[in-house]
């Protein structure tokens, strides 16, 4: 089994430039992390610097996120924003391409929040033209599309939170590049079989992320039974890597002990 770390929420108490070597002196091959910049289309010397850093690092991308608007606002992805639309529409050449050029392979576009005033099925309908777009672009490139569902505990707004909707809106797309990124976090928040996701839809699955239950901290700090799903994930036959997206408590450097010291399994007593 494979293990990634995601930048964008572990060793952020660096730099981002600087994440990449953090990761790579932590003992990971790979890294990920959600759409970096503020704009949707950043200079080309911040694309330049940090494709560098990951370059320098020796680590590689596995896992980017298109634009998902300003999170730090309340913004959960653009896919079925009517307001965000044109941003995310202007990011997927760039990201795309950025993607690419550091040989990610697949990439999550986030659905996003429903928005008062605008018709559900309006907001489906927009969702569907813009991940069959991102699925165009990205399958130039051999990249995979992501749909994630998320929980409505921590983003009481988003349009997509199981798993059975975001396979909907995959099967609607019918593009062979899109596929579904099974966080287990949010799966088990909104309270999914996820052993019997895992059995029966495991090759559906284009990427998966981690953390524990109830504080997304690694796994061991909470409730879910993680030796026994990451077993059972293995025997699926899945061959992606799995992204730790969990909230560090302290430096992100104490926060994988939990692993081998390879980075490819579970400890023993994890």
């Amino acid at each position: 089994m494979r293990f990634d770390v995601n930048l964008s929420i572990l060793f952020t108490e660096l730099p981002l430039p600087e994440r990449p070597a953090a990761a790579a002196a932590a003992g990971f091959d790979a890294v990920e992390m959600w759409w970096p910049f503020d704009s949707p289309q950043p200079s080309d010397r911040e694309l330049d610097a940090l494709g560098r850093a990951i370059r320098d690092a020796g680590v590689r991308l596995v896992g980017l996120n298109f634009d998902g608007g300003d999170m730090a606002a309340g913004d959960r992805g653009l896919l079925a924003s009517p307001t965000g639309s044109a941003r995310f529409r202007a990011n997927i050449d760039v990201a795309v391409g950025f993607a690419s050029g550091l040989g990610c392979r697949v990439m999550n576009a986030l659905y996003g929040n429903r928005e008062p005033g605008v018709p559900a099925a309006t907001q489906r309908r927009l969702a569907a033209e813009n991940l069959a777009l991102a699925a165009e672009a990205a399958a130039r490139a051999g990249i995979t599309v992501l749909v994630e569902a998320t929980n409505s505990y921590d983003n009481p707004r988003y349009g997509i939170t199981s798993s059975r909707a975001a396979f909907d809106l995959i099967d609607e797309v019918a593009a062979p590049n899109v596929a579904f990124l099974a966080d287990l976090y949010h799966l088990h928040r909104m309270g999914e079989d996820l052993p019997a996701l895992i059995d029966h839809h495991a090759a559906r699955f284009g990427h998966v992320q981690i953390a524990d239950v109830p504080g997304r901290g690694r796994p061991g700090t909470g409730a879910m039974p993680y030796p026994a799903l990451l077993t059972r994930l293995e025997s699926s036959g899945y061959q992606g890597y799995v992204g730790l997206e969990y909230k560090p408590n302290g430096p992100s450097t104490a926060e994988f002990d939990w692993l081998t010291p390879d980075r490819t399994r579970p400890g023993p007593a994890t």
